[in-house]
Parts: structure tokens; sequence; C-alpha cells
């Protein structure tokens, strides 16, 4: 606006002193060429008028320090931006270094938004990585504590950005079968010992992400189709599976590998009643399934159980599996 007001009054001075010959144009480039100490001929004679030349200095004195503003205020505000970028950058980067046992989900889409959804109502730390800043900045705007990276998932500085060598898990959730692809072969080459959960629309990619060391394939198409069946044939279970599942609140069915700590320790004593987590089923080492298993049945090392508890009771018996607390 100061600009605006200083090419104004130039205009019209100069309108003034070139008299009744003098167009706008020409008044408006003379005090143009005045601000921008461009240095051109004059296009209005200034020659035995001192009241003009002294009108000259002042136009040029007001113009250059309204542009040197101008310049200095955008000059810093790109500077800032770039620094504060580059400041959050490093922050985020330091706080990923620190993670250790995440998961990390590559891609922002409709499908990691909902993964990484359900990672945070779980309370399990979480990188995510995307080359969409939009999808970013969405995610973050909602969740404004969520560590995430900016970049191509496919490329391995990316993955190891995001920590990929201490990472428990990838989802390869992008909404590009190849991408996936990519990123399963990647991932399982920096880090063998991390499961990898890959989307896939496409039925003959599922032996290529096989091949290549995905853990879990998983089709939308495919899951989506028996959803809708299962909508139709057995809805009450479907509507008892939706509020665990798709509501916000606590409730899951997790799974707690109890190890060899627990090793000969009775279930009840492992376990003993709470609210906060009910016992459905044991996973044994040789992939049988005990469902609700009896209080005196004794742990064997590698067993897995099957719970429904929210995340304080997941912990807890995280906590006793690892400690082999047994009272």
């Amino acid at each position: 606006m100061a600009l605006v007001c200083v090419l104004a009054v130039g205009t019209v001075g100069y309108l003034v002193i070139g008299g009744a010959t003098t167009t706008v144009v020409d008044a408006l480039y003379m005090t143009f060429i005045t601000i921008a100490t461009i240095g051109f001929n004059e296009v209005i004679d200034l020659t035995g008028k001192p009241g003009a030349r002294i009108f000259t200095m002042c136009i040029g004195f007001a113009g250059i320090g309204v542009t040197s503003y101008i310049f200095s205020k955008v000059t810093a505000y790109i500077i800032a931006g770039e620094f504060n970028a580059a400041l959050r950058r490093r922050k985020m980067l330091k706080r990923i270094s620190e993670l250790s046992g995440h998961y990390i989900v590559c891609g922002a889409g409709r499908v990691g938004a909902n993964v990484a959804h359900e990672l945070e109502k779980t309370n399990r730390a979480y990188v995510l990585v995307d080359i969409v800043d939009t999808a970013i900045q969405s995610h973050s705007e909602r969740y404004p504590h969520a560590l995430y990276v900016l970049g191509d998932a496919t490329e391995d500085e990316m993955l190891e950005e995001a920590g990929i060598k201490r990472a428990a898990g990838v989802f390869a959730v992008t909404g590009d079968d190849n991408r996936n692809l990519v990123i399963t072969l990647s991932a399982k080459q920096i880090n063998s010992a991390c499961r990898i959960v890959a989307r896939c629309h496409e039925m003959n990619y599922f032996s290529k992400m096989e091949r290549v060391g995905a853990d879990a394939i998983v089709s939308p198409d495919f899951t989506g189709g028996l959803r809708i069946v299962s909508s139709m044939v057995r809805p009450h279970v479907v509507n008892f599976l939706d509020e665990m599942l798709r509501s916000d609140g606590d409730l899951r069915v997790e799974q707690v590998e109890t190890g060899v700590a627990t090793a000969g320790i009775a279930l009840a004593k492992f376990a003993p009643p709470c609210a906060e987590y009910i016992i459905l089923a044991l996973r044994t080492a040789s992939q049988e399934t005990i469902f609700n298993p009896m209080p005196e049945r004794v742990l064997q090392a590698g067993d897995v159980a099957v719970v429904m508890a929210t995340p304080a009771g997941r912990r807890t018996l995280e906590y006793r599996a690892s400690a082999g607390v047994s009272d």
C-alpha cells in the first residue's frame, strides 16, 4: 500500500510538473524509473525547475525506502520459512532416531490414514512416510504430535530416516501395487527381521510380494467383499467387531507373546481376572489354537495369547510376559 501511494503521488506530481503535454503513462514511467534508480533519460524535462528536482528527490527517497523494506520483509520471510522447516525436520529426525520397535506406515492416503489412526488409538509408536505434502499435513493437523518423513518410501534413504533398522514392522499401503512391491523388497533387504504387511489390488501381484518378503498381503477389494457378505449373513458378529475395529473406543483384540519367561506358569497366575483384558484363545508353537483356555492350563514357550484388551491391559500383559510375573 505504501508503494502504491508513492507511485500515485509521484504520478500526480509529474502530471502537474509536465503540464498539459504530459500523459499519465509518462508520469508513471518517470515515477517508476526514479524509484527503481534505473537512470534512463527523463521523459519530463526538469531543467530550470528546482522545485521539480526536489520533488524527484523526495519521491526517490520515499520509493527506495519502501522498496527496500518490501525486499527485506520478503527475504526474511523466505529465510525464516526455510530455517523453520529445516529445524522442524531436524527435531523430527531426532525424535525418530529415539524410537525402537515402532511401525512405519508407507502411504498417507485413505488406507494409510486409517492404519495410522488405529496405531494412535492403540498407543503404538509409528512413523508416517509419504511423498505428498498435503497428505502428511492433513494427518498432522489431526495428530500434531505424529512423526513423519516427507519423501518417497521406495527410496532406501527415506526408510532409513524412518528408522527401518529398528522398526518392528512396515505397512506398504500406498495406492500403487508396484510401489508397495518395491517398498516390501527394500524394507526386507534393510531389516529382514521386521514384519511387512502389504496392500495389493491386482491378484497377480500376490505371488510377487510373497517372493520379495511380504509377511502378509491384504487386498481391500477381497476383504471388502467378505465384509459385505458378513454384514448380510452374520450382522451381529460384524456389529460386535465394528465396536472394536471401527469405533474410537479403546477395546481391541490383541495378541501377546508369552515367551520363555512365563513357561511353566499357569494361565490363571499369568493373567488373573481383570477388567482391562479377557483371554480369548491361545496359539501354541505348533500352530494349534485353544479357544477359551482353562485357567489351570500351563503356558509353554512360544505360546501367543489372543486377548480382548484395552491399551493399558495389553501393556500389563506384555510386561508380565517379559518379566515372568505370576502374581
